[in-house]
């Protein structure tokens, strides 16, 4: 059994900020847990835009504070997403989040992320691994 909360991993290497400065997450469930999922906590940041494609991985996304616009870049339309509201990129779709309020969502990835992604120029997190335990 695992137990540690979001306060225990601010500061440590599980709190990864964004080298754009856009958002910062606190990852409470990583790869190497070995569980087949990773669990996180993010904020990204009132008055920016994030483009993202997560080709290699699955994300679930629950809104639990602020406000953002999601545009689907595959279909063209956009949502608004409010505490409460959740979205799943379960076609790896290309999308942008235009935050109107400090978002605060819990995100689940499978496969799970190592903790040492952050995105690159396309808006792609690399397929990480952890190393096999002997």
């Amino acid at each position: 059994m695992i137990v540690r909360s979001f306060k225990d991993i601010e500061g440590t290497d599980r709190h990864v900020k964004a080298k754009s400065g856009t958002w910062e997450s606190k990852r409470i469930v990583l790869a190497k847990e070995r569980v087949g999922f990773s669990l996180h906590e993010t904020i990204l940041y009132a008055g920016t835009e994030t483009s993202m494609w997560y080709a290699n991985h699955i994300e679930a996304v629950v809104c639990t504070k602020g406000e953002a616009e999601l545009t689907d870049h595959e279909t063209g339309k956009t949502y608004t997403v409010t505490p409460g509201t959740m979205y799943l990129l379960d076609g790896h779709e290309r999308h942008t989040l235009r935050v109107k309020e400090d978002f605060h969502c819990i995100c689940v990835f499978n496969p799970p992320v190592t903790g040492r992604e952050d995105h690159d120029e396309n808006g792609v997190y690399p397929l990480l691994t952890e190393p096999e335990e002997v």
